[in-house]
């Protein structure tokens, strides 16, 4: 049993972080902009703390006694992108991280572990190349916001803190995701492939996302990033297909780059991005993965 602050414990992939850590037995402690709605939600938490993770450090009670802090706040980049929502997403990750990080280094007692969220947007386009946790950087915006956010991350190593950066694939799961976006096209039967077509999508069910941030966690020669992606990625066409195939629904209907443009603006060009992005490095690290094929995630939820 542990003490474990979690942030963003509301969200998509820290509430199942919440419930899994607290089944496991852990202590669960949430960091939240609005304390009594996480209180109300998170049946699963012990306490819960008011930060606003852009201007403020944690409360010194927050940080007492915690074995590990796990950094999953952050804006959603879903939706239309202009320059103030690319302004979010960039404060909502890179000054949370900063701001958490110094209030680590003013608090008496320190974390053993930081496990920061991190994105496979790290890598920008692959085209076909295979990119692993070795392979470098991207240059475009979310790119540029994963190596800032990351950079803040590994600042806690000079505490003494081991710290690992889980870069998130395309999460699968019920409720929030890639599938919110997806799925009521095609369960009118107007689904169809985005772009080319040709894109690779590095995707995940959100199940394996929990498991990793557990895997992490108990296993403490694990340190730097870290691909939280099925090991089966797919190009766009195989995905809708399959996702065709489990609702039972046609797939005819291929949407146009320049339509995406026009419903999406600049968030269109991340939508029609190629990242055939493998966990090599976790697999080695002895996680195995619930759901390695899409066929077998897609059953599962749907």
């Amino acid at each position: 049993m542990a003490n474990v602050l979690v942030t963003g414990g509301t969200g998509f992939i820290g509430s199942r972080v919440c419930t899994a850590l607290h089944e496991q037995g852990d202590t669960v402690h949430v960091l939240s902009r609005n304390p009594s709605r996480a209180q109300s939600k998170l049946k699963s938490a012990r306490a819960v703390y008011g930060w606003n993770p852009e201007t403020e450090k944690l409360p010194s009670e927050a940080i007492s006694d915690m074995a590990s802090v796990i950094h999953l706040a952050g804006e959603t980049i879903a939706g239309r992108w202009n320059a103030e929502k690319k302004q979010r997403i960039r404060d909502s990750r890179i000054l949370s991280t900063r701001n958490l990080v110094e209030s680590f280094a003013a608090a008496d007692t320190k974390p053993d572990v930081l496990v920061c969220a991190s994105a496979i947007g790290y890598y920008g386009d692959s085209g076909d190349e295979r990119f692993t946790e070795v392979s470098p950087a991207g240059t475009d915006f979310l790119a540029e916001v994963c190596q800032e956010w990351e950079s803040e991350a590994q600042k806690a190593i000079a505490l003494g803190i081991r710290v690992v950066m889980v870069r998130i694939g395309l999460v699968l799961g019920l409720g929030g995701g890639l599938l919110t976006q997806v799925l009521p096209p095609f369960k009118m039967g107007v689904g169809g492939i985005l772009g080319s077509g040709r894109q690779w999508m590095s995707w995940v069910h959100v199940d394996d996302v929990v498991g990793i941030v557990l895997h992490v966690l108990e296993n403490s020669e694990i340190r730097g990033p870290l691909n939280a992606t099925a090991p089966t990625p797919v190009r766009n066409t195989e995905f809708t297909k399959t996702l065709g195939a489990v609702l039972r629904r046609p797939t005819l209907l291929p949407v146009p780059t320049f339509g995406l443009k026009l419903m999406m603006g600049e968030f269109a060009d991340f939508v029609v991005l190629s990242q055939n992005v493998v966990p090599e490095k976790t697999e080695v690290s002895g996680y195995e993965f619930r759901y390695p094929t899409l066929e077998s995630a897609l059953r599962n939820l749907l």
